[in-house]
């Protein structure tokens, strides 16, 4: 089977007066006396392309009988030219010679009728929401968005890892795990018995993992500069725009490096990221200019340009106390940032991104590296105008005495982890590595506001359907 060009390769090919095959789900019918004009989209890009029957063609019984039953949503393949549009705002479209109606959308029943629906409205229909414009235009975006990850990585010598979804320790300390087991729970529960977790499964507790970092770091440990990009799960019952129960984090690693360098990566990281969808999903982002949040365009051109300020979470919260501005949230030494504050800094204080560090180690996670003032860790927040975080991440502790006395002020059992500590004890190096949570990502690129919205299949409290 030879792969027909797609509209988005017809689009851009000078094939004016080839004859060519179409095949894509119909967006609109429009009849006038002299011609049929339906409008094809097939996915590869936002533009349809428009098909013109001439209405001599209805004589012929069996495209008239097609045409009849040809609505919105309907699977076609239509043959003919591709020729010079008259119209305005297309160069060409296709002159029809057949027509075949694939798969039928009765328009008594098809919920996509209406040019436009809303958000709310498809999220009831996910199975069926990309093939609107906008569902379409972030899945489009996403896929280039996965691959650029990879690009950004293999360019610089990294190492792409894949580690495990299933793991018996918490890597941020937080608890808030799915469990993983192969017992009988409901019969378990039914009889009284005590769970025994000899007999699951692993032996033990297991769980779904909320991070590939402290995996990875295994790998940092002999191979210098890797990453992983992968499926993580969180059980916080939140129902908030910006959470999910499943999502997927790119997490790389570094051996040699301290804050500083950490801090380049993230920042040339998140730039190429942005540079790559203003070139490489320019009609997309268009769109979602123009429909979804604008301005966007502009405020990703600025991300690109410009150098990220940076100050220490003290200088942040001093900032912020100054202010007098009315949070929600009163900001204070020792609170964790909340967006209003990121947003404040960002474009209030910084006017533009700004990288703060040194965070107090009582709101971080255990295994990041302790400053000598004893109070806070060398961790560090990449955050961006109308957005907030975007990336988090920091030096890791390589000292085992004193990620041992960390673990310890946590009550954090030291057997699941002992793996880690070995990492210690044995050659252990200065390494870094940070978060940046793809779906996050993603809402910054498109302006979309809800976080349900950019993944294909959002997995939330509740939700779980298909």
């Amino acid at each position: 089977m030879t792969l027909l060009p797609t509209i988005k390769q017809l689009l851009s090919m000078e094939a004016v007066g080839q004859p060519v095959i179409i095949r894509g789900w119909v967006r609109t019918k429009r009849e006038t006396k002299q011609a049929i004009f339906i409008e094809v989209n097939d996915g590869s890009c936002l533009s349809n392309i428009q098909c013109v029957l001439d209405s001599s063609l209805e004589k012929n019984q069996s495209i008239a009988e097609t045409i009849l039953r040809l609505s919105t949503g309907a699977s076609v393949e239509i043959h003919g030219e591709l020729v010079p549009s008259p119209a305005k705002g297309q160069k060409v479209e296709v002159k029809c010679q057949q027509i075949k109606l694939i798969g039928e959308a009765p328009s008594e029943r098809y919920p996509l009728q209406k040019k436009a629906h809303s958000l709310e409205f498809l999220r009831e229909i996910a199975h069926l929401r990309v093939r609107t414009n906008t569902f379409a235009a972030v899945a489009r975006v996403r896929n280039r968005m996965a691959f650029a990850i990879h690009q950004f990585f293999q360019e610089r010598g990294f190492y792409y890892i894949h580690t495990p979804i299933i793991t018996t320790s918490d890597a941020e300390g937080a608890g808030a795990m799915f469990q993983v087991t192969s017992l009988d729970i409901e019969e378990l529960s039914k009889s009284g018995t005590l769970i025994d977790y000899d007999k699951d499964f692993f032996g033990r507790k297991a769980f779904l993992t909320v991070s590939g970092q402290l995996n990875v770091e295994t790998y940092c440990q002999a191979l210098s500069r890797v990453y992983t990009f992968g499926p993580t799960f969180r059980a916080e019952n939140s129902n908030t725009t910006r959470h999910l129960a499943e999502f997927w984090m790119i997490e790389p690693e570094m051996a040699f490096a301290h804050l500083d360098d950490n801090i380049a990566l993230a920042t040339e990281f998140i730039q190429y990221l942005v540079a790559t969808a203003i070139r490489d999903c320019a009609e997309d982002v268009a769109f979602f200019d123009q429909r979804i949040q604008p301005g966007l365009r502009e405020s990703l051109e600025r991300i690109v340009q410009s150098s990220f300020a940076r100050m220490s979470y003290t200088e942040a919260i001093r900032e912020l106390e100054a202010s007098n501005a009315n949070f929600e949230f009163k900001p204070y030494w020792g609170c964790d940032l909340q967006s209003e504050h990121e947003k404040f800094l960002t474009e209030k204080v910084a006017g533009g991104p700004l990288v703060v560090t040194d965070y107090p180690k009582e709101i971080k996670a255990f295994y990041m590296k302790q400053n000598e003032d004893g109070k806070t860790v060398a961790a560090m927040d990449v955050l961006v105008p109308r957005f907030g975080e975007i990336i988090g991440g920091s030096e890791r502790e390589w000292r085992l005495d004193l990620l041992e006395k960390r673990m310890e002020e946590l009550g954090l059992d030291k057997e699941p982890y002992q793996w880690y500590l070995d990492l210690r004890r044995y050659g252990s190096t200065p390494h870094s590595g940070f978060g940046l949570g793809f779906e996050r990502l993603l809402l910054y690129i498109t302006g979309m506001t809800n976080i349900r919205d950019v993944i294909p299949f959002p997995r939330a409290p509740r939700q779980a359907d298909f």
